[in-house]
């Protein structure tokens, strides 16, 4: 009996120990993420500001906290979860910030759902000095409890004719 009380009382000192020092940093994400902004078009303001500061918990704050958010880099795997996501933009914030700004937004929006369809010109300092990138971006966006936040940003290789808007629309849908 006294091993249960004693099992008792250290799992009461755990609770209080984790609360008062892991999950700051989890409450102050928490924090950022519902004043980050109320539509879609603050979180994707919030995500590239987050992107050119290599700020991650900005970046982070953008995101929806659901097992199945999903984002794919251009010519990478898909990465699925939140932990998988902070991951991989860990790594790519340890070379530095990305300087990737949203050209020609396209937008679908209803009630609860927002995609934004764009070019990202994104600015890459090669052995030829400052040049521009170009990438083809989706960036999904789910009304919750919290306010918008990003589920999906899927991105793949563009080229420079991506930069210029053709006005070509498609007569078939598939």
């Amino acid at each position: 009996m006294c091993s249960n009380q004693h099992m008792v009382r250290q799992k009461r000192h755990n609770r209080r120990f984790i609360s008062n020092t892991d999950l700051l940093p989890m409450k102050r994400a928490k924090l950022q993420a519902a004043v980050v902004g109320g539509s879609p078009d603050d979180i994707e303001q919030a995500f590239y500001e987050a992107l050119h500061n290599a700020d991650i918990q900005q970046l982070m704050a953008c995101w929806a906290e659901e097992d199945d958010i999903v984002c794919v880099h251009p010519g990478g795997p898909r990465i699925i979860g939140p932990g998988a996501i902070r991951s991989v933009f860990e790594t790519m914030f340890a070379n530095g910030s990305v300087q990737a700004f949203p050209e020609r937004v396209h937008k679908i929006e209803s009630l609860a759902c927002a995609v934004h369809h764009l070019v990202e010109r994104v600015e890459v300092v090669g052995p030829q000095g400052p040049q521009n990138a170009w990438v083809i971006a989706t960036n999904v966006y789910h009304k919750m409890p919290q306010g918008w936040r990003m589920v999906a940003h899927h991105a793949s290789p563009g080229t420079a004719r991506d930069a210029a808007d053709q006005g070509i629309h498609a007569k078939v849908l598939h």
